[in-house]
């Protein structure tokens, strides 16, 4: 291969290729942001059920979604999984649909089906061809609302959620951990309870309690269906009509979710795991935090841009100094999760070098945590963060699923779409001045839970009341 001669400045040509980016994704931001005023277009039907049209061109195809306004956090007391479980169970049968044939119909159009559940949400989506709409908008309102269980289905199935959370939770140091600090950095909301459930719980899940699960919340008034792709809002409206429109809104459904709130967060938290299948000693802390829904004009967006400056990626400050010049961690980094209902979540981790006593690396970060909330951050720091999220936002207009998933999500918390279209407008509004008071305010330990993974077994109670025992003289 023939060596060109940028090896030779590398500097310059980084420098090129940012100002490039940053350029260009500026200009793509405002032409975007002009051109999306009329993205999306959405109405209701009769029976409540709200359609949002995404309008791509690009090819003959559609992606469809079904989104429930109801998740982990919407559950009885002492049912956690429910929402989950009643996920998995929607892929049994109906009087039209046999057992399992439901993704099979959809494999044989070529298209591709799933679906998932969050604290706030379980969504429903297929991506399929354009000509197939129909055919899948009458597949998904069947089973809204003439779904069949039987005892022995919804045994077997809460068999393979047991199975699954013993797989992915159970066998899994570090999800044990995430799942530790989630408790505790939550008093009362149900934010704290994993969405796959506590396993005593999953195991007393019955029949009863799936229908009774579906019947209440699986209804056109507690639904939003969104359509991406090729197609039109009268194309949709016809057949979402034809479809949806003849199911009965259910009525008797309280709309307004209604959910313990946080109290006042006056004492930090912190827990330490000890489990030798952990592969590194780590340290992780939470931080209780406003969402776009709850947060103040501004305070989200200043959130966001704050973690990229932070903790992500290999420009932020925590990759910079813990992993470059102190060489205290092998990896860092952190996130806002800002979508929730209630509230959000700050998360940072730090994975120790060898050698390197996790303590060490907690006062690292609290220094870097410190420097931001007093100081703030730099003009320069601010234009590549918020270059980097609109970048992001931008590179996810060309996925189809993504816009879907983006409008639902918005819809299902109670956003709009002009919320999911002005956002890289709102990016890049932030300033520094607000990045440092989300910082300060966010930022506290008395709102946090810091978690530390240990690869090593646990000392049992009564060994080290042994150990501390006083020598005897002698």
């Amino acid at each position: 291969m023939r060596k060109t001669g940028i090896r030779r400045f590398p500097h310059v040509v980084a420098t090129l290729l940012l100002s490039l980016m940053i350029t260009a994704t500026q200009t793509h931001s405002a032409a975007f942001a002009e051109d999306s005023k009329a993205r999306a277009s959405s109405f209701t039907l009769d029976n409540g059920l709200e359609v949002i049209v995404v309008p791509d061109t690009r090819a003959p195809v559609v992606t469809h979604m079904v989104w429930y306004r109801v998740g982990a956090a919407d559950e009885p007391k002492g049912a956690s999984g429910i929402a989950h479980f009643l996920e998995h169970l929607m892929f049994k049968s109906t009087e039209k649909i046999a057992i399992g044939e439901f993704s099979k119909i959809v494999a044989r159009m070529g298209g591709q089906d799933n679906a998932f559940t969050s604290q706030d949400a379980t969504a429903y989506f297929q991506r399929i061809a354009k000509d197939r709409l129909a055919d899948v908008m009458a597949m998904e309102a069947d089973r809204m609302v003439n779904l069949r269980l039987t005892e022995k289905e919804v045994l077997t199935e809460r068999d393979v959620i047991l199975e699954e959370r013993r797989s992915r939770t159970d066998n899994n140091p570090g999800a044990i951990l995430t799942e530790q600090m989630d408790a505790a950095l939550y008093y009362s909301h149900p934010y704290g309870t994993p969405v796959i459930g506590w396993s005593h719980e999953i195991a007393s899940l019955d029949q009863h309690d799936a229908i009774d699960f579906y019947k209440l919340f699986y209804a056109p008034n507690n639904a939003i269906l969104v359509v991406a792709g090729d197609v039109t809002v009268d194309e949709v409206r016809r057949l979402a009509q034809e479809t949806y429109g003849k199911i009965p809104a259910n009525n008797k459904m309280k709309l307004k979710r209604e959910r313990p709130q946080e109290p006042p967060h006056l004492v930090a938290r912190r827990l330490t795991l000890n489990d030798p299948r952990a592969g590194k000693a780590s340290m992780h802390r939470f931080y209780l935090a406003p969402s776009y829904v709850t947060a103040a004009k501004g305070e989200a967006e200043a959130l966001d841009v704050m973690m990229k400056i932070l903790a992500s990626g290999s420009t932020s400050r925590f990759y910079k100094k813990l992993v470059v010049e102190k060489q205290l961690a092998s990896s860092a980094g952190g996130w806002y999760y800002g979508d929730g209902y209630d509230s959000g979540k700050v998360s940072m981790y730090a994975v120790a070098a060898d050698g390197v006593g996790l303590p060490e690396i907690e006062a690292e970060i609290d220094g870097l945590i410190a420097d931001i909330a007093r100081d703030g951050v730099t003009e320069a720091e601010l234009k590549r963060a918020k270059s980097s999220l609109t970048a992001e936002y931008i590179y996810g207009i060309d996925s189809q699923s993504t816009m879907a998933r983006r409008y639902g999500w918005a819809a299902v918390v109670g956003q709009s779409a002009s919320d999911v279209e002005s956002w890289p407008d709102d990016i890049n509004a932030v300033s520094a001045e607000q990045v440092k008071a989300a910082a300060a305010k966010t930022l506290q330990l008395t709102r946090s839970v810091t978690g530390y993974l240990v690869p090593e077994a646990a000392v049992p109670t009564a060994q080290r009341a042994h150990d501390m025992k006083p020598a005897d003289k002698g």
